[in-house]
């Protein structure tokens, strides 16, 4: 099954539904201190802007070769035009973004001197989407699930505001409406809401956090337990817990099996959307039906990938299946 995993995702067309924002890096040099207080003084030799939040998982998507399409809001504004144009740059379609006169672009500002990162700046507004703006964005949103054949929809909630309770029920029903796969990548708000889901993907933080559970003692056993009262509770197929680098647990609920993925030795330079590369090689491999054991093993293999990358990057295909390629070789010499 995982020969030519990469070439069969190139068939997918995947709808991505989540917060958006731009990660921005303003890279110099520091040699001196401000006059005015003690900080040092950036001089800016570079600008760097890169798509963040969902559009980063629909950036990795179109790396592996699958089709992309991207449903959010943003400003319209400068910001929301940088993102426009960045869109346009990566190849992927605009059509499923609106912009709103109501609320700015989420943009986050890595401020990088001498290589290190010395602060980040973020401006954003988290609030949720007015009437007019949730009708705009349900309609565009509707209306690509009623025009295009979509094998998937990944939910990726950042909590600035796009979705709540009421509109995930919404989309849900529409889905299965529709036969479409659904996978999450949730963040703590609106944790609970997406029952009926086929996959559930929170770190080891938003779990413990969402369930009440003492992070730092917590034993696989006891990981087992909770995912599976999750799973149960909301009626989600597979529950996967991202372990940093521990790696990945999954549990099964048709099958009431619990496993758990290992992370591969490796140097990590910056976890930044580790996550939204996770969800997105997970949401592919389920598409292609690709076993649930070595689905974890090819998103950890890829996760692990852009952690050894300074900032927010898609994986890198080439790179995924040389390692893929040496986990076959590893499973025919065992």
């Amino acid at each position: 099954m995982l020969d030519q995993l990469i070439s069969k995702f190139k068939a997918a067309k995947v709808l991505v539904v989540g917060d958006v924002m731009i990660d921005a890096y303003l890279k110099g040099r520091v040699d001196r201190i401000s006059p005015e207080a003690p900080v040092p003084i950036l001089d800016v030799k570079e600008r760097d802007y890169r798509l963040g939040g969902a559009a980063n998982v629909a950036a990795n998507l179109k790396a592996l070769g699958a089709e992309p399409i991207l449903c959010s809001v943003v400003g319209k504004d400068p910001k929301g035009k940088i993102f426009m144009d960045q869109l346009s740059k990566m190849g992927l379609t605009s059509e499923g973004i609106v912009q709103s006169n109501e609320r700015i672009t989420t943009i986050k500002y890595r401020i990088i001197g001498n290589q290190s990162q010395m602060i980040r700046v973020d401006e954003e507004d988290k609030h949720g989407l007015s009437e007019k703006e949730n009708e705009q964005f349900l309609n565009a949103l509707f209306n690509l699930i009623d025009r295009y054949q979509i094998d998937a929809i990944i939910f990726e909630d950042y909590d600035k505001g796009l979705l709540n309770p009421t509109n995930i029920a919404q989309i849900i029903q529409k889905a299965r409406e529709k036969g479409i796969l659904m996978t999450t990548d949730p963040k703590k708000k609106n944790f609970h809401a997406y029952g009926g889901v086929n996959l559930f993907k929170p770190n080891l933080k938003e779990l413990s956090d969402a369930l009440h559970l003492n992070q730092e003692q917590l034993t696989l056993e006891q990981l087992h337990d909770a995912a599976k009262q999750f799973a149960h509770q909301h009626e989600i197929d597979m529950v996967m817990v991202t372990l940093s680098d521990k790696g990945i647990a999954l549990y099964h609920r048709l099958n009431d099996q619990f496993e758990w993925s290992p992370a591969s030795a490796r140097e990590v330079s910056d976890v930044s959307g580790a996550g939204d590369t996770v969800i997105s090689v997970a949401t592919l491999c389920m598409i292609v039906q690709l076993p649930p054991t070595q689905m974890i093993k090819v998103a950890n293999l890829a996760g692990g990938i852009v952690c050894q990358f300074v900032g927010v990057v898609p994986v890198d295909p080439i790179l995924l299946e040389e390692q893929i390629m040496e986990l076959v070789e590893q499973n025919t010499k065992s």
